[in-house]
């Protein structure tokens, strides 16, 4: 499968981080072997010399002419979410929509998307801090504040600075596989995955120790999925009460506990489709879901696909 064409548009005064997380995720490395690099070109309104909000200029050679071959068009930031941006751009990004490119905004870029017009009854997210001012500008967009990104099949969405590396390694995913996402994760030291669902705000994002008894339950879980689990015997598991137990997930990790072990028994299902031969009823037992059918259904929420499928598009060579 050829490799998609990326084009990343950039405005002045952007910020180098929010411009790189694509090309991080997508591009060159060093050393190479986790995947095949996308061709990605960074766009300017009108090529030249940009300002950065780091005190450098960088130079783009490419001007709007060069989404029209793109396969996603990224955009990462915009300078200011009370001033709509240029009716060329809006032009552009609706051009490459309508004609089948998948779109993606990033954290403020996300309102570039919305003053196209290409959000327009959907759903998305973008940074917490400024919900409100989306909101009152974009109402017939729904907007999620709570979720890291969100993924409407032609158009996604993600917030923060970090969590356009999540909605990247989840595009990833979605296109080259989980276990090459996965890969690509421990390259970056990026944590594999994070469901969209997540929160953006982690009260305790980071365990005080490394060896702390919700860490301890988290692991084990992990490495029993196999398993039906309850909230009462992880608490127990944990010696803590249920509503203690329930509190802390929530704070160490943004979700709920049905939410994060759903996930991790995605990606679960999704490593074994992709690298062994196992059939469909042994992977939904190993991964946790019990039976196929329940298997085919999270797959068709979660991806829009179904086991079968998914493995006969990423399974690697065995």
């Amino acid at each position: 499968m050829r490799a998609p064409r990326v084009a990343v548009l950039a405005f002045e005064g952007i910020s180098p981080f929010h411009l790189a997380v694509p090309s991080l995720v997508w591009g060159p490395e060093s050393p190479a072997g986790d995947m095949e690099p996308w061709p990605l070109t960074v766009v300017a309104v009108e090529p030249g010399a940009l300002a950065t909000s780091a005190g450098y200029t960088i130079d783009v050679s490419a001007g709007l002419d060069a989404l029209v071959d793109a396969d996603i068009v990224v955009v990462p930031w915009w300078s200011d979410p009370e001033t709509s941006t240029p009716a060329p751009v809006s032009a552009a990004l609706r051009a490459a929509h309508e004609r089948g490119a998948l779109v993606v905004g990033l954290c403020l870029g996300v309102f570039a998307l919305a003053d196209a017009g290409v959000l327009d009854g959907r759903a998305a997210t973008t940074h917490w801090k400024w919900v409100e001012t989306f909101r009152r500008r974009f109402s017939s967009v729904e907007l999620r504040p709570e979720e890291l990104y969100v993924d409407e099949g032609d158009v996604v969405t993600g917030a923060g600075a970090t969590a356009g590396i999540d909605t990247c390694l989840h595009l990833l995913a979605r296109t080259a596989g989980q276990v090459v996402a996965n890969r690509v994760a421990r390259r970056i030291v990026a944590a594999p995955h994070r469901p969209g669902g997540q929160a953006q705000f982690i009260e305790l994002p980071v365990p005080a120790v490394d060896e702390d008894p919700l860490t301890e339950v988290m692991n084990w879980a992990r490495s029993h999925l196999g398993i039906q689990h309850s909230i009462d015997g992880l608490a127990a598991r944990a010696h803590m009460s249920r509503s203690t137990f329930t509190r802390s997930f929530r704070a160490r990790t943004g979700t709920t506990v049905h939410q994060w072990l759903v996930a991790q028994r995605l990606a679960r299902a999704r490593h074994l489709l992709e690298t062994t031969a196992l059939g469909v009823d042994a992977v939904a037992a190993q991964s946790g879901f019990g039976t196929p059918a329940r298997l085919r259904e999270h797959f068709a929420t979660a991806l829009g696909t179904t086991p079968t499928r998914y493995r006969t598009e990423f399974s690697a060579p065995r």
